[in-house]
């Protein structure tokens, strides 16, 4: 008997143990590959929910913020809309102011105008100063809807 008659038993025995070993590590691998890419999937869509989750607070927090500043504005210039209205149906437009007065070289006969004293606009003028308010009033509602939505949104 040739050898190979002699062994062939052992020798096929042999590869097919090889064989079986080398399908057992190569669906061993395939299987870690796969969990950790199942979870790489699951922690990316944790952190995606949870941006998700921190972006609805951002939007509710801005949406109140532009609440609060809309109304604050709406009610400012429904106030300067009234007094615009005030000046149209003949009211007027009276302003405070203080004066220097000047130093006096001049004999004590000289009149002048005394601090805080009231002086009437004409109705032109009463327009302007209250366009001017009403853009002063848009100015600083911008300022502090815009440094509130820095100090809470952007320096968290």
């Amino acid at each position: 008997m040739s050898v190979l008659m002699k062994y062939w038993k052992p020798l096929v025995l042999m590869l097919l143990v090889a064989s079986l070993l080398w399908g057992v590590q190569h669906y061993r691998n395939k299987y870690i590959s796969e969990q950790a890419r199942a979870d790489a999937a699951q922690s990316l869509a944790s952190n995606r929910q949870s941006t998700i989750n921190d972006m609805t607070v951002q939007q509710r927090d801005v949406a109140a913020l532009d609440a609060k500043y809309t109304k604050e504005l709406a009610d400012a210039k429904a106030q300067n809309d009234a007094l615009q209205r005030k000046l149209d149906n003949g009211g007027r437009v009276l302003v405070k102011g203080k004066c220097p007065v000047p130093a006096k070289t001049e004999p004590t006969g000289t009149a002048s105008m005394g601090d805080a004293a009231t002086v009437e606009l004409s109705p032109v003028a009463g327009r302007n100063v209250l366009g001017i308010r009403s853009g002063i009033i848009n100015d600083q509602a911008s300022l502090r809807t815009l440094q509130e939505y820095i100090n809470t949104q952007c320096l968290k």
